[in-house]
């Protein structure tokens, strides 16, 4: 595959202090150390773009690594994360920013958004699924989905760890975290469904991962899907799961995306091609999935 973009790509900048070895548990806490590591180095974002596995990383910034549960993060935090990202992705060719916005925060996460989008330069917004009872068709969200409708810009919609749900099922190791992580991914999918929110803003483009996939498959099976403007991500390049989100959302609604470096690191052209290929994707799908889709969406 000539052309692959990965849109679920993470970074912290090394200024930033991460929380994770505090807020994941401590059988976890060898993998944290490892990855915040890798988070927090912006050499290892391009590792894969210069030796040709990748055309290019779209690269977020979750508030969540730099806070504890439950804390809400400062508006300025997210004005100092956004002009840092704006920075590293104007060095660094093939490097694509979504600005971080507190989508719950009213007015002012729709300002940050304009100001990040008009005057840094970044090509999307990345959102929290949920901030304590709120999804995303809570009336303090909708400043922000409306200003991304209006400037044309997709909106990622990422998990978190719900409480206490992900602290039950952290007992069950990594499995069980990321089903208490999908279920808030599909929540907020399923609100923007039931309350008529993507029927209001048209011109809303919703990014979920392949954690929302129940969601997805309930609304699909239940619903209407056809046309919708959800997007979903190749997290864990499971051909099974490729293969009913194309059937679900059409080919030209998925996207390539691996979680780097939290659940995918290092190369992943090969597993991404033998994934697709294993899923019975044509060739034109393909290319639509590998790159295609992110590049119409990011208008790169």
């Amino acid at each position: 595959m000539t052309d692959l973009i990965d849109f679920h790509c993470h970074h912290v900048p090394a200024r930033y202090e991460l929380t994770t070895l505090r807020n994941f548990p401590a059988s976890q806490r060898a993998r944290w150390e490892h990855l915040n590591r890798r988070l927090a180095d912006p050499l290892a974002l391009i590792e894969s773009i210069d030796d040709g596995d990748l055309s290019g990383r779209v690269v977020n910034v979750p508030t969540a690594l730099l806070t504890d549960q439950d804390e809400v993060p400062p508006s300025a935090l997210f004005r100092d994360i956004n002009d840092q990202l704006a920075e590293l992705v104007a060095s660094r060719p093939g490097l694509y920013g979504l600005a971080s916005v507190d989508a719950f925060s009213g007015d002012a996460g729709a300002l940050e958004l304009t100001r990040a989008v008009k005057t840094l330069g970044l090509r999307g917004v990345f959102v929290e699924s949920s901030r304590g009872d709120l999804l995303l068709d809570a009336a303090e969200a909708k400043p922000t989905l409306e200003a991304a409708a209006a400037l044309g810009v997709p909106v990622f919609a990422h998990p978190i760890n719900p409480q206490p749900l992900t602290g039950r099922m952290s007992q069950y190791g990594h499995l069980g975290t990321l089903w208490a992580r999908g279920t808030v991914n599909e929540a907020t999918l399923l609100a923007l469904l039931g309350s008529g929110t993507l029927d209001r803003l048209p011109e809303l483009q919703l990014v979920v991962t392949t954690l929302a996939i129940g969601a997805v498959m309930l609304a699909g099976a239940f619903g209407d899907l056809a046309g919708r403007q959800i997007y979903i991500d190749t997290m864990a390049f499971n051909p099974a799961l490729i293969r009913a989100t194309v059937d679900l959302l059409g080919a030209e609604r998925v996207l390539a995306g691996s979680d780097w470096p939290i659940l995918s690191d290092g190369p992943i052209a090969d597993r991404f091609a033998a994934a697709l290929a294993k899923a019975e994707i044509g060739e034109a799908d393909q290319a639509l999935i590998g790159g295609g889709n992110a590049r119409r969406l990011l208008g790169i």
